[in-house]
């Protein structure tokens, strides 16, 4: 189901063969039946919505291959980059919009066969890593960017959600497929010059070899070892789980694992539920990244002496645009400089939903017009510098999409947990059972005044 009007104007924007092709994909099908979480405001439920809407008309038609970033208001842009990760995302976004009626089933099964044959037939790769940043139109790598281990991992897991939705068919097949081509240890001992290696390489470029750079400190890393751990063929030791640093970093009181963006505490929780589990290092990452979000906006409290958009109660500083260009700020380290992200506070929902739907809702209602677009809230605004963004990026609009549609009924965590490569993971890390202190976001809610 669109938004009233929603359909008619987008498809005014584009090519008449393509805005055929788009009507006949999307037309109004029934509801699935009620969310188990009766309460979510609206506003979530649009932000939701919208964001598969960019995955479905910033693919490709042709390739599948999905734009890293698209024009949220005004004309329609001519960006022709895609990034693999937003197109995982795409995958990812194609279950849900079946379940939720914003798709036939053969229309989204599809796209994810024609993004899936694409990405393993066409597109260039090294031991099944792929390029970061590719031409959307032809696969193609652009920016002379660097063959990147994470975003091949968000491009898998989202294949693999797909294929599990898909039990059976041609397309599980290929998601398989694609999760067999990996060559994890090539990755992991730097092409075999260091075998004793045991964290994985950031990335590789064909100019000069392996980046220096390792997933080597907790971050959104878990969504790329664990499937490392589970795989099928020549699967990651596992050592490699324990070898990454878990640097504890505490604030007023809160203890996490990491300073930084805010997507370092939510990108892995989309796609693995962590709640109520804890490793054999006897960490619970459900609540140290339930802390961790807490800090951002305690850390953004903190300065609401200085900054605008602090004082008025808004907070997720976050890896995203900003005035000056596209920029890493975080918490409690900063650095900062007032822009905040609507997204990384939209993906709290399943760690901190108080605070997410509380500052959501202010900004939609404060702030509606300049932030709402075609596709939701554009990525990120700073009122100390009068600026919102135009655009919005896949990778954001992707981890808040999961992170609400879990809060509703849990279904991404649900596919992801039947993946038998990922239950491999799992138990290779060494989960067990663990009581997760439900009372941390009751006993630390923050005056947003």
């Amino acid at each position: 189901m669109y938004l009233e009007g929603e359909l008619e104007n987008t498809l005014k924007l584009l090519p008449i063969s393509v805005a055929l092709l788009v009507g006949l994909c999307t037309l109004s099908y029934p509801p699935i039946a009620a969310d188990p979480v009766q309460h979510l405001l609206p506003v979530f439920k649009n932000i939701e919505h919208k964001a598969t809407l960019f995955f479905w008309m910033q693919s490709n038609p042709i390739t599948g291959l999905t734009k890293d970033r698209a024009s949220n208001v005004g004309k329609i842009d001519k960006y022709t980059v895609a990034s693999i990760a937003s197109t995982g995302y795409a995958l990812a976004s194609l279950p849900i919009s079946v379940e939720r009626g914003w798709r036939t089933n053969s229309a989204a099964y599809n796209r994810a066969l024609l993004t899936l044959k694409f990405i393993l037939y066409k597109m260039p790769n090294v031991h099944g890593w792929y390029y970061h940043f590719v031409d959307w139109s032809t696969g193609k790598r652009v920016w002379n960017c660097e063959v990147s281990s994470i975003d091949t991992a968000l491009m898998l897991d989202g294949a693999l959600m797909a294929g599990e939705f898909w039990h059976g068919t041609e397309v599980a097949s290929l998601a398989n497929q694609l999760y067999r081509s990996i060559d994890w240890k090539w990755m992991l001992t730097n092409g075999g010059h260091e075998k004793s290696k045991e964290v994985l390489s950031m990335g590789w470029k064909p100019e000069s070899g392996f980046i220096k750079s390792n997933w080597d400190h907790y971050c959104e890393l878990m969504l790329l070892y664990l499937p490392g751990l589970g795989a099928a063929d020549h699967p990651l030791p596992k050592d490699c789980w324990d070898a990454w640093v878990r640097d504890a970093v505490t604030y007023k009181g809160l203890q996490t694992l990491a300073g930084g963006p805010i997507f370092l505490q939510e990108m892995a929780q989309g796609f693995f539920n962590f709640s109520g589990q804890q490793d054999n290092e006897g960490w619970n990452y459900a609540k140290t990244a339930r802390n961790g979000i807490l800090i951002n906006k305690l850390y953004c409290n903190s300065l609401a002496a200085q900054n605008e958009t602090y004082a008025e109660g808004y907070w997720g500083l976050n890896a995203s645009d900003s005035p000056s260009g596209y920029s890493a700020f975080g918490a409690p380290f900063g650095p900062q400089d007032g822009t905040v992200s609507p997204t990384g506070v939209a993906a709290a929902i399943i760690l901190t939903p108080r605070h997410a739907e509380q500052t959501v809702q202010l900004m939609q209602s404060k702030l509606g017009r300049k932030l709402d677009g075609r596709y939701g809230m554009s990525d990120a605004f700073n009122l100390d510098k009068h600026w919102f963004d135009k655009d919005v990026l896949g990778i954001d609009l992707g981890m808040a999409m999961l992170s609400i549609e879990d809060y509703r009924t849990g279904f991404p965590w649900s596919l992801m947990a039947k993946v038998p490569g990922i239950e491999r993971g799992w138990e290779a890390a060494g989960f067990h059972s663990s009581v997760i202190d439900k009372s941390v976001e009751a006993n630390h809610m923050v005056n947003s005044n």
